[in-house]
């Protein structure tokens, strides 16, 4: 099974109530990108790829389809196997995985389809049917986030995250105070999650104030020097998120114990097939992690839940899904979380069918 066509579309994903708050950078709209390959068999897949904006992380909209651009011709003809089409597409361009994984999420969607499994059992088989998500809120107030996470827990989510930084480190505690007040007892793991948006010292204090409130600190400060100039202060864990940019600084990570655990993209790391590698690098050194993404659209969800439903169940963190926090989904049924919960998908593949007539047309194609 060979690639024969690939076709590049943009796609907006507007945001409920918005903005979306972050430590740094407030989220209005997404502007996803979906890649379509088609086959020489006459199967289709779909992949997917939607950077918060150009803040968040090294990434954004335009550039994912300028990389797909540089890369398509020399596809054609390439053939479907995960691991030798990343080495076709690192031979055509240096970095850019959050594109890469683009293509080998369809990938894995098109090897799904061909061999009548879904993405779940070709990652190593789904261990769970009902995958665990979890919140996260937006940086706002302490009342606010306190109601909003009384109401999540109340819904069935095992899990919050509460966005912190980017203002006074007072008022972040006191989030997450007025936030533990509301979730105690309640078997609810708790998650404070700066996006980089603390300075060290901010992060010590935080965590200094908070004795008693057991919450994880991910990625409280910008970089990975930073995280350990503070790792042997702090009275919590610490997971590393934006910081994990590859398999490289993941294995650097936990080898040298910088954190407890991982908030993870599939698309930062490049993809459902460097994705395995990490969980089987994390299981191997008992971390805990999240499998989910930056954001996006049905095709992004369905490939975290693929890949969270193979995590060993006492290291998944949960996945994070933008479908509570955007307008509408794109395939029929959608990929949604009930009772903060997500069904993996049926079908083989993804289980994913977008309707591809809202994407208008491609703005590439090749092939």
């Amino acid at each position: 099974m060979k690639i024969t066509e690939i076709h590049v579309y943009a796609h907006d994903l507007p945001v409920k109530n918005g903005p979306y708050t972050m430590a740094n950078a407030k989220v209005w709209s997404l502007d996803t990108t979906l890649v379509k390959i088609v086959t020489d068999t006459g199967l289709v897949g779909w992949g997917e790829t939607c950077p918060v904006g150009p803040t968040y992380q090294p990434h954004h909209a335009r550039g994912a389809r300028a990389a797909l651009e540089e890369m398509a011709p020399g596809l054609i003809g390439s053939t479907l196997h995960p691991v030798a089409l990343r080495r076709r597409m690192d031979g055509l361009l240096n970095g850019h995985r959050y594109a890469k994984a683009a293509v080998d999420i369809a990938a894995h969607d098109l090897l799904g389809k061909a061999w009548g499994v879904r993405v779940a059992d070709l990652l190593g088989g789904a261990v769970t049917e009902n995958v665990p998500s979890y919140y996260a809120t937006g940086v706002g107030e302490p009342e606010e986030i306190a109601r909003i996470a009384a109401e999540k827990v109340a819904e069935g989510y095992p899990r919050l995250q509460v966005k912190i930084g980017g203002r006074p480190v007072e008022v972040d505690i006191e989030v997450l105070r007025r936030v533990w007040e509301v979730i105690r007892g309640k078997g609810v793991r708790l998650a404070a999650d700066g996006n980089r948006g603390l300075p060290t010292r901010d992060a010590l204090r935080l965590s200094r104030e908070c004795p008693d409130i057991p919450f994880t600190m991910e990625q409280p400060c910008n970089s990975i020097e930073e995280i350990a100039a503070i790792r042997g202060q702090v009275q919590h864990g610490i997971y590393i998120d934006e910081a994990g940019e590859d398999l490289a600084t993941v294995i650097r990570a936990a080898g040298q114990g910088l954190c407890d655990g991982f908030g993870m993209k599939v698309t930062r790391i490049g993809g459902l097939q460097q994705m395995a590698a990490f969980r089987d690098i994390c299981e191997a050194r008992t971390l805990p992690h999240t499998c989910d993404d930056a954001w996006g659209g049905d095709i992004i969800a369905a490939a975290c839940t693929h890949i969270g439903a193979t995590v060993s169940p006492r290291l998944m963190e949960g996945v994070w899904l933008a479908q509570p926090y955007i307008e509408g989904n794109y395939d029929k049924a959608g990929v949604n979380i009930v009772g903060g919960h997500i069904r993996l998908p049926e079908g083989p593949g993804l289980g994913v069918v977008p309707d591809e007539g809202i994407f208008g047309a491609p703005v590439a194609s090749f092939g």
